[in-house]
């Protein structure tokens, strides 16, 4: 078998004997070159000159023009990106057997798969977790990069995928369209319902450091950074803070963003003061004192009250 190296000019040598009175298929006899196509850069091997273009595009190039417009996932060829924008569709016609899981197209589904066979042959080498799909395995690793580079311009919370941002950002638009079946309340990703659905089941997350019980695995980790003493730095003025969601919410104060009330105009370093100002315009006042009923806009007006008793 003849390599060709990037530039191949197909050849093909042919000898054909065809005598008379004699069955065709047994007097033609047909020899053709075969050639492949060889990727200088990493070795691979093609059948067809087409594919290698296509490899060395999406993979050695480093160019990727075409955008996903719903989640900002890049592409090298228009192809990848037309079957990409399936998934955001909504339509999902492949089914596993195993789980019932839909998908938009049959490679996922494919690739979903492996998951059923228990096969986990992709280990990260920085803490030897397994996945049973390379793609996994390289958001996974994203993780201990520590870059992140989407942040939410809403809050300040910063995100190491462009598409866990957008998930994130649907909080802020205020579109909920997942409902718990227990309680009716709604969300605004699958995956806070889920995690609220723990709360129906009973299921508790406890602390082996002290014995203190969580609903959300999420609040037990933060809580865990206590008794490991981790601190969150702001490298503008060297303040310390105990999760990276209240580092990230301090960042703005720096960068001047400033949230403001429609109503009277008074600014706020945090949207989520802001939040508890609008109350006073509402009229709302949902925190009620066990003591006497008074009812109070904040929860530390409250506070400040029961003090009086």
């Amino acid at each position: 078998m003849e390599v060709i190296k990037e530039e191949p000019d197909v050849k093909f040598e042919c000898d054909v004997i065809i005598t008379e009175n004699e069955d065709i298929q047994d007097t033609v006899n047909l020899s053709a070159e075969v050639e492949k196509f060889e990727c200088l850069e990493c070795g691979k091997v093609f059948d067809h000159k087409s594919s290698l273009t296509r490899h060395k595009i999406v993979n050695h190039s480093g160019v990727k023009e075409y955008e996903c417009k719903v989640c900002g996932k890049l592409f090298g060829i228009k192809y990848d990106l037309t079957k990409h924008s399936q998934i955001h569709t909504g339509v999902k016609k492949f089914q596993c057997d195993e789980c019932g899981k839909m998908f938009g197209q049959k490679s996922n589904l494919t690739q979903h798969q492996v998951v059923h066979s228990g096969v986990k042959k992709y280990q990260c080498d920085e803490c030897g977790k397994m996945y049973s799909q390379k793609s996994s395995l390289s958001k996974h690793q994203v993780l201990h990069s520590g870059v992140k580079n989407f942040r939410c311009d809403e809050c300040g919370k910063l995100f190491s995928h462009k598409i866990n941002l957008n998930q994130h950002q649907l909080i802020h638009s205020g579109v909920k369209n997942f409902e718990c079946e227990e309680c009716g309340k709604l969300f605004g990703s699958r995956s806070n319902l889920n995690e609220h659905l723990l709360i129906h089941s009973g299921v508790k997350f406890t602390c082996s450091e002290c014995g203190k019980q969580f609903d959300y695995r999420s609040g037990l980790t933060k809580h865990q950074l206590i008794h490991a003493g981790v601190k969150f730095e702001c490298g503008e003025c060297g303040k310390l803070f105990r999760s990276r969601s209240n580092l990230n919410e301090h960042s703005l104060i720096h960068l001047g963003v400033k949230f403001s009330c429609d109503e009277c105009g008074k600014q706020f370093n945090f949207k989520s003061n802001l939040t508890r100002h609008l109350l006073i315009h509402a009229g709302i006042k949902k925190f009620k004192c066990d003591e006497c009923g008074k009812l109070f806009r904040t929860k530390q007006d409250l506070t400040r009250h029961v003090a009086t008793h």
